[in-house]
């Protein structure tokens, strides 16, 4: 999972433990990154300021069935590819630059786009499916299932505190998510 400490991978993790039977590995780079990836359930953490399918085989995954890229998947396409299964699966929810998806056919690789307004924004057949995934996620944080992906909260929503909020968010070195509060 490409990643992992942002504000999708959190949650995506933990889901991924209680759900399936899945080795779950994410990326992070720092050590409290790693080390919270670790404490929501990854099997193993690699960084991903290397290239990924190096990371992966020094972690000592040859290759894997599937790879989430949730940011930079442009950056990373490449080794992902190189890092997947023949008939592995790629899921990405990010807006990377072009990238060459006929790279994927030589492993028969398949691309799964999420967008998580998709149903709603063309009102599609499965549109109540929304309202089952986010009622059953409700319930896993209000029974204490999920961890929130909360990290911080800087106070008030004011013009220092969103100034603080965006440089903190620039400097990539936050661990979850930044709250500001009083909207």
């Amino acid at each position: 999972m490409g990643g992992a400490a942002g504000g999708v991978g959190p949650i995506l993790i933990q889901l991924a433990k209680q759900l399936t039977d899945i080795t779950v590995i994410a990326t992070a780079s720092r050590p409290e990154s790693q080390a919270w990836v670790t404490s929501l359930g990854a099997d193993a953490v690699v960084d991903h300021h290397q290239p990924l399918d190096e990371a992966l085989n020094a972690a000592g995954y040859e290759q894997v069935d599937m790879v989430i890229s949730l940011n930079q998947t442009d950056h990373h396409f490449e080794a992902i590819i190189n890092a997947l299964k023949p008939q592995g699966k790629l899921a990405l929810i990010d807006d990377p630059e072009l990238i060459d998806v006929r790279k994927l056919k030589l492993k028969s690789l398949s691309l799964h786009w999420e967008l998580m307004f998709t149903r709603p924004l063309f009102t599609t057949e499965a549109i109540g499916k929304q309202h089952d995934l986010l009622s059953e996620v409700a319930a896993m944080v209000d029974s204490g299932r999920l961890t929130t992906t909360l990290g911080e909260v800087l106070g008030p929503i004011t013009a220092d505190n969103l100034t603080r909020a965006h440089a903190l968010i620039e400097s990539n070195r936050t661990v979850g998510k930044l709250v500001l509060e009083g909207f």
